[in-house]
């Protein structure tokens, strides 16, 4: 009867650790619980797990029980050839050796270098998805000899503990691989602010050099310096772009809100853009179906996607084009802004996917446009920051597009 009520609890037990082990997902913590959960069950004085290092074709001491941890063996190599462990490890069998003084397997060295006596080792295999990943043990027996429900016990233990393990290292190998990707990516955000910095510089002397040619200039080395006003613009666009590419991220856009004049906003905007306008000779129209249209919305982020979707106007649109901004009040809840351009156009399955980073209309080998795809997802990642929508519509190729910007109107509790 004690015997049966011995090997309830130790099962009961097994259970309990099977839930804790397979719902810790940091390694070390993992490995510490499994060594003292080895010994406890199995009545050892110690026990340790040794993981297999492939490369080096070895074991290595992974981790030991708490009253070991004195004697620094985490790390020790363990010989396939020479050992108890390595033999379990090679013939993926459970051994159980009750005096290793007489066994010739025993790897004496870390007894000797660590000051342990070592007197019986029960060891079994480690297993995950039918590779084997290490080896279990205990040691020393404190009643001898080592029981079948020990080799039992051990083993229902090694099964469990070999899953958890290979979760863990899962999800290691995931953390260390997101690690690395954030660094890069800061890295990348990094070098994206210094060059676009140091960038513009240079790029203000040569617009503002190529602007007075323009302008004082007569016959070909005006034209020449309007080509190179219009590819700076170009350029400066493409330095915009890679500034803002942070808005991208979720969450990256602090947003201000204020109660906003809607026409004040666009008037200001299409200010900003007039230079790319004249450069490419297209004309503009502002119209609004109301009159003092109020937004509650952050005027600088909303700033920039109008930009954002009118430079992208502009540059779909054929030099001498037609560009119209229109507002109205749509359910007594929403401004529309809507963005026509009479330009190249899009085809059905492109209407969403223009809003996709680094999407290209064009191919990239035949593409006369520029630009580096990044305008409207930013002006997207702006609106809805706001509480709005973007969306295109387009009757087909070369049948222009229009973008329409849709933001909640400011309530009267806003405007006091």
């Amino acid at each position: 009867m004690a015997q049966l009520e011995r090997r309830v609890a130790v099962l009961t037990q097994l259970a309990e650790i099977s839930i804790i082990l397979n719902s810790t997902l940091e390694l070390k913590a993992l490995l510490a619980f499994l060594m003292d959960s080895a010994a406890d069950i199995t009545d050892a004085e110690a026990a340790s797990v040794m993981l297999w290092n492939a490369n080096r074709r070895e074991l290595y001491i992974a981790a030991t029980t708490t009253n070991t941890a004195d004697l620094n063996l985490v790390g020790q190599s363990v010989p396939l050839e020479g050992s108890i462990a390595g033999a379990v490890m090679d013939t993926q069998t459970v051994i159980q050796v009750d005096s290793v003084q007489t066994d010739p397997r025993h790897y004496r060295k870390l007894d000797s270098s660590k000051g342990f006596e070592t007197r019986s080792i029960l060891g079994v295999p480690l297993t995950a998805k039918n590779q084997p990943i290490g080896v279990l043990e205990v040691l020393n027996k404190r009643e001898l000899p080592w029981t079948e429900n020990d080799r039992d016990y051990l083993s229902i233990l090694a099964a469990q503990a070999a899953v958890a393990i290979e979760s863990a290292r899962v999800v290691q190998k995931l953390k260390k691989a997101n690690q690395e990707l954030s660094e890069l990516d800061k890295l990348k955000s990094d070098f994206i602010a210094i060059a676009s910095h140091e960038l513009r510089t240079p790029l203000g002397v040569i617009l503002g050099y190529a602007s007075f040619l323009t302008e004082t200039a007569e016959g070909q080395i005006s034209d020449h310096a309007a080509k190179v006003v219009n590819s700076a613009l170009q350029l400066r666009h493409i330095i915009e772009d890679m500034t803002n590419l942070r808005y991208l991220k979720e969450g990256e856009a602090e947003i201000k809100p204020e109660v906003v004049a809607l026409g004040s906003l666009i008037s200001d905007v299409c200010d900003d853009v007039q230079s790319l306008f004249e450069a490419k000779r297209h004309t503009l129209e502002i119209k609004s179906s109301a009159q003092d249209i109020t937004l509650y919305v952050d005027p600088i982020r909303i700033g920039m996607a109008l930009t954002n979707v009118l430079n992208n106007a502009i540059r779909f649109t054929d030099a001498g084009g037609h560009i119209t901004v229109e507002t109205e009040i749509r359910d007594s809840t929403e401004a529309w802004i809507m963005i026509r351009d009479n330009g190249i156009g899009l085809a059905a399955n492109e209407m969403e996917r223009v809003f996709e980073p680094f999407y290209q209309v064009e191919d990239h080998m035949t593409r006369r446009h520029g630009g580096i795809g990044i305008g409207l997802s930013i002006a997207r990642a702006l609106v809805e920051a706001n509480g709005g929508r973007i969306w295109a519509s387009s009757q087909g190729a070369k049948q222009g597009s229009t973008f329409t910007i849709a933001l909640p109107l400011a309530k009267a509790s806003e405007t006091r």
